[in-house]
């Protein structure tokens, strides 16, 4: 490292680059459910064509980020950093310009292609520029930048939607990339290490694993759960794609695990290391990274949904809603490091487990078509306490509870393990809901007195999904359905789509109860500095200190 003393402070103007790039990748994903409305309306897409969107961002963040971090650390973090920021500039004027659907799903593409070098840039780049205190402080920052993304998407973005449109919204991602490419400037150098070699092939198994496993668990309500629906690319045998890509995922991410460790043992270079695996400390975070990551995910974009779907309110309706929570994560990720001396991450994790249970499950409960109800404003602040401690606290676990010579490894996996719990987050959110609502319909509709199986006919259940009830009068208005039909009609969807949101958070609940065993299993916490491994890529010796010493690890 360059930094001549240990004590010696930087300025903080380099950390306000790698700030902003964090806001911006963390804007850009909260500012689609915002958008869900404009873009519906706009360009005449069903909402799960959003969902895709925002999967298909976290498929290639997944898919890609291990790959991204060698390519960092071979070609050098800051050449690397500027060209994926400019890059993520491009893809946001391909967002204010897009004539369809087409173009928002490619344009999420690229913007997860180049989060997937910048999310372990953001790590390499801090170990480079600041020590002691000062990295402490610029790693905590990641997780109240990544909250202040939100609150800015959902209140500035909410606005601009409502009295511009949701075109603009995605202005802000392209001054924010803007602004972090000239900030990229006051950077410190990092040359790369061309002595990084990268496992192409368990790249390609680990790559392709996860996009079939994501692919497979976001069509599943429209592709069929088993047999094959219409909508279906394909069939095999009858059977549906859908199952099948999960299967094939699967097998594909053992292939990655069994290729990784032949490798290991013929002492040839290996994508990461499984080591990372091997303690039980880094498994548990790893998995409540998971979690706790899928539930925000998944809650962000039910509410949207909900709100301005079902209800036709407005974009900025929904932030209104959803502020407490917003802010509540934003104050809590920065609050909670006060607390890493005096609790350990076991007690603080297995705390904010409990409280986004008890959130989730008082929302199920309490929850009407009304969110600005207090009752319900009280659930999402307690849910955004408990989500703001953990989001910043398995992120901080994650970077220092590693051996030295695998940070590097650890910051791969960190990334894969965020973006894939969010893209199967929105994915597992809207098959949900939609396979609820479906199931709710259908079970109302046929003890429904009023609604003939002649009108029935008339109106394909089986494509059933969350529309608002002026849209679901215009299509009944297209039937034989008279004003007292179409009124129960209304009246059942109403209802079943109520049902369809209180089952969902008492199933999310139910994940976040099962969360608290490995939060159990977390470590304690010792603050200390990120390793140079991280940013070179280089192998740094392991003492014997680092293997024995619990608080090493």
């Amino acid at each position: 490292m360059r930094e001549p003393t240990a004590t010696a402070r930087r300025s903080w103007l380099p950390m306000a680059g790698l700030f902003l790039a964090q806001m911006l990748m963390s804007y850009n994903v909260a500012a689609l459910p915002v958008s869900l409305g404009g873009i519906v309306e706009t360009l005449g897409v069903p909402p799960t064509a959003v969902s895709t969107a925002i999967v298909t961002y976290g498929i290639f963040v997944a898919a890609l980020v291990m790959v991204g971090a060698k390519v960092g650390q071979r070609i050098g973090w800051v050449i690397m950093f500027r060209i994926v920021v400019a890059v993520f500039g491009a893809s946001a004027v391909m967002m204010i310009l897009a004539p369809s659907a087409v173009w928002i799903i490619v344009a999420q593409a690229l913007v997860g292609a180049s989060a997937a070098v910048i999310v372990p840039s953001l790590v390499a780049l801090i170990a480079e520029n600041y020590r002691g205190r000062q990295q402490e402080t610029a790693i905590g920052s990641l997780g109240s930048a990544r909250a202040l993304a939100g609150v800015t998407a959902f209140m500035l973005g909410g606005t601009l939607a409502t009295l511009v449109g949701w075109r603009p919204v995605f202005l802000i991602v392209l001054v924010f990339a803007v602004a972090a490419l000239a900030l990229s400037f006051t950077l410190r150098p990092v040359p790369g290490n061309r002595e990084v070699t990268i496992d192409y092939v368990g790249a390609l198994l680990i790559g392709l694993g996860i996009v079939m496993l994501t692919l497979g668990v976001n069509n599943l309500n429209t592709w069929g759960l088993f047999a094959a629906r219409v909508d279906a690319p394909f069939d095999i045998l009858g059977l549906s794609p859908a199952p099948v890509l999960i299967v094939v995922g699967i097998v594909l991410v053992q292939l990655f695990f069994w290729w990784t460790r032949r490798c290991a043992a013929k002492g040839r270079v290996q994508l990461v290391s499984l080591s990372i695996f091997g303690s039980t400390q880094e498994r548990a975070a790893i998995y409540a990274m998971f979690i706790v990551v899928a539930l925000e995910a998944a809650l962000n974009f039910s509410i949207p949904l909900y709100i301005q779907i079902v209800q036709g309110r407005t974009p900025f309706d929904t932030s209104l809603a959803m502020l407490p929570f917003n802010l509540t994560v934003f104050f809590a990720a920065i609050i909670v490091v006060r607390f890493y001396r005096r609790f350990t991450p076991r007690a603080i994790g297995m705390f904010s487990f409990g409280l986004t249970t008890i959130a989730l499950v008082w929302l199920a409960l309490v929850v009407t078509n009304n969110w600005e109800t207090l009752p319900t404003i009280l659930g999402l602040f307690v849910f955004g306490v408990g989500q703001g401690a953990l989001v910043t606290l398995v992120f901080n676990v994650l970077v220092t509870a590693s051996p030295k010579e695998l940070a590097g490894d650890v910051g791969s996996v960190r990334g894969t393990t965020q973006n894939l719990a969010s893209a199967v987050g929105t994915a597992v959110a809207g098959a949900l809901l939609v396979g609820l609502l479906s199931v709710n319909v259908a079970t109302a509709v046929a003890a429904h007195p009023e609604l003939p199986d002649e009108l029935v006919s008339q109106v394909d259940l089986d494509r059933t999904n969350f529309v608002s009830n002026d849209r679901l009068r215009e299509i009944l208005e297209e039937t034989d359905a008279s004003p007292s039909q179409v009124d129960a009609a209304v009246e059942v969807n109403e209802s079943a789509r109520l049902g369809a949101l209180k089952v969902g958070l008492l199933i999310l609940a139910g994940v976040s109860a099962i969360a608290i065993v490995p939060a159990s299993r977390l470590p304690g916490f010792k603050p200390g500095d990120i390793p140079e491994s991280v940013a070179t890529g280089e192998a740094t010796a392991v003492g014997a200190s680092d293997v024995s010493d619990p608080d090493a690890r």
